[in-house]
């Protein structure tokens, strides 16, 4: 089993991905830029984290590889989402997506880098398949997930023979209370819930995928 740092862990997708990789027997770190909840279940819970920051993000991965011995594997959910329109939108939220949801895993991933070689392992980043065709309103954060796909394609090459791997997850709308809440009247069949892509994630972790670096992998059903 492995020590595992989630990114983005206190929210519906960040607690499905630490209580799945819990259930598996790996030591999880939850990290974020919320502070933890009371009685959060994972090995280690570090809340106000500025994934941002890169000195910030270095010393959190320090405290786990001291707690935990190494680090092993490292999921990016941290994130977030806007929509608007680019006549009368703000070129400042383009600014936001980038940091929320590219700088993030770019920070993290580097951060990482140095314990995940030194151990081997995987990383995980968070895209959206909506990056490949996005609609009205969705360029800022189509546009910072498709640069997460281009990380993770970029830093798989980088790391192919160095015993990291580096993959990717393109989901569609992800089911959670707070997206139902936005769009109650929308046609969930293309949504996934989060206990499918907990899953994928895991098994991106895990031996069964050591052939796998450089991919990113749509996810369109409930699961």
């Amino acid at each position: 089993m492995g020590n595992i740092i989630v990114t983005g862990a206190y929210g519906a997708l960040g607690r499905a991905v630490v209580a799945e990789l819990g259930a598996r027997g790996h030591a999880v770190a939850a990290v974020d830029l919320a502070p933890a909840p009371e009685g959060f279940e994972a090995r280690l819970a570090l809340g106000g984290v500025d994934l941002t920051d890169e000195q910030a993000v270095e010393a959190a991965y320090a405290q786990v590889a001291a707690q935990f011995g190494s680090i092993d594997g490292l999921v990016n959910i941290a994130g977030g989402f806007v929509w608007e329109p680019m006549e009368g939108g703000s070129l400042d939220n383009w600014d936001r997506m980038y940091r929320m949801n590219l700088r993030t895993a770019a920070v993290s991933s580097r951060a990482a880098l140095g314990h995940l070689l030194a151990a081997g392992g995987a990383i995980v980043n968070v895209g959206a398949a909506g990056a490949a065709q996005p609609g009205m309103g969705m360029a800022p954060y189509a546009a910072s997930k498709a640069g997460v796909r281009a990380l993770t394609e970029s830093l798989a090459e980088e790391m192919r023979s160095r015993n990291v791997r580096v993959n990717a997850i393109l989901p569609t709308i992800i089911d959670t209370p707070t997206n139902r809440a936005d769009m109650p009247d929308a046609d969930r069949s293309g949504w996934v819930r989060p206990e499918a892509v907990a899953r994928v994630v895991a098994f991106l972790l895990s031996a069964e995928s050591a052939a796998i670096t450089g991919a990113g992998i749509p996810l369109s059903l409930a699961g």
